[in-house]
C-alpha cells in the first residue's frame, strides 16, 4: 500500500484525466494503451508508473474497475449493501477499509436561514483528484468539491459557499489542509480518528446523505434501493436530486451511487471524475489485500 500512502501532485490526475476518458470510453480489452502513451507524450512504461503512482493499479485493472461489467457485478449484493452488510454495525469487515466518518446534522433552522450566524473557513490542498475546495465548520468539514483546468478554485469555493448565502467565510488553507490529507490518504483512515462533518440540508436530503455514509467502500447501490432504505420507495427521483446535492464529494460517498444497470450517472463534478474515484477506490481494496 506504500504508492497510496503519499499524496500524488496535482499534475498526476490533470494528466490521468485525458486516461481516464480514454480508458474509460474503450474499455480495458479494445485501448490501445501504446498508442495512447504516445499521444500522451509518454511510453507504455510511464504510463503504468503514472497508474500505479495514482491509484494502485495497471491501466488495465483500472479500466476493468470503472467497466460497467464491473459495476453490475457491485450490484448484485445491491439488496445487501443497505439492508444487511452496514447494519452489523462499524467494526463490520465491510468497513475495514472504508473511510471512517463521524457526522453531525446541523438543526434544521440553520438550513432556512442560510447559515445565518454560522462562522465557516475554507481552503484549497492538492487531492488525488485534482485541487479539493473545503468548507468547515468548527464541528467539521461542511462541503468538499474540486478546482481543475475547467473549474477554478473560485468557482468551486463559490459552488459550495452559495449552499449558505448568509455564513460568514474566510479563508484559511492551513487549518484546511489537514481535513483534506486525513480524508484522501487511507494510511490516515481509523475509526479511532475519524473525519468529522457536518451536514447542513433539508430533513430528506439529511437523511439520504446519512445513508450515503453506509455504503461500504467497493460496494454500490442503486437510488432506487436509497429511496427504499429511507421508507420512501417512490421517491426515487427526489433521492437522486438530493445525492446530486451532497455538498462533501467523495466523504459522503454520492459516488458509489449508480443507476439500475450499473450504468454510472451523472455526477455534480463530472463523471469523469466520479470514474476516477471508483477506479482509485478499487485500487485502495487491491492494496489492502
Amino acid at each position: 500500500m506504500n504508492q497510496m500512502t503519499a499524496m500524488t501532485p496535482a499534475t498526476d490526475y490533470e494528466t490521468i484525466q485525458a486516461a481516464i476518458r480514454y480508458l474509460s470510453e474503450n474499455g480495458p480489452d479494445v485501448a490501445d494503451l501504446p498508442a495512447f502513451s504516445r499521444a500522451l507524450g509518454m511510453n507504455e512504461r510511464q504510463l503504468t508508473d503514472l497508474f500505479r503512482r495514482w491509484c494502485g493499479l495497471s491501466p488495465k485493472s483500472f479500466a476493468q474497475a470503472v467497466a460497467l461489467d464491473h459495476a453490475k457485478s457491485l450490484l448484485r449484493s445491491k439488496e445487501s449493501v443497505l439492508d444487511t452488510t452496514y447494519e452489523v454495525g462499524l467494526s463490520s469487515t465491510s468497513r475495514l477499509h472504508d473511510l471512517f466518518v463521524t457526522y453531525e446534522a446541523m438543526p434544521p433552522g440553520v438550513f432556512r436561514a442560510g447559515g445565518e450566524g454560522l462562522d465557516m473557513f475554507w481552503g484549497t490542498a492538492p487531492s488525488p483528484f485534482g485541487t479539493a475546495v473545503v468548507t468547515a465548520t468548527e464541528y467539521g468539514m461542511s462541503g468538499l468539491g474540486f478546482a481543475d483546468d475547467q473549474t477554478s478554485v473560485e468557482q468551486a469555493f463559490e459552488d459550495l459557499a452559495n449552499r449558505w448565502p448568509n455564513a460568514r467565510f474566510r479563508r484559511d488553507d492551513a487549518r484546511v489542509a489537514p481535513m483534506i490529507a486525513e480524508a484522501f490518504d487511507p494510511a490516515r483512515w481509523s475509526a479511532d480518528r475519524p473525519v468529522r462533518v457536518v451536514l447542513i440540508g433539508t430533513d430528506f436530503e439529511v437523511k439520504v446523505w446519512e445513508t450515503l455514509l453506509k455504503i461500504p467502500v467497493g460496494q454500490a447501490t442503486t437510488y432506487q434501493s436509497v429511496a427504499n432504505h429511507i421508507g420512501r420507495p417512490t421517491a426515487s427521483r427526489a433521492v437522486g436530486a438530493a445525492v446530486g446535492k451532497n455538498p462533501i464529494s467523495f466523504v459522503v460517498p454520492c459516488h458509489r451511487v449508480v443507476g439500475s444497470t450499473g450504468a454510472l450517472t451523472g455526477y455534480h463534478w463530472g463523471v469523469p471524475r466520479k470514474r476516477a474515484i471508483l477506479g482509485w477506490e478499487a485500487g485502495v481494496i487491491s492494496a489492502a489485500h
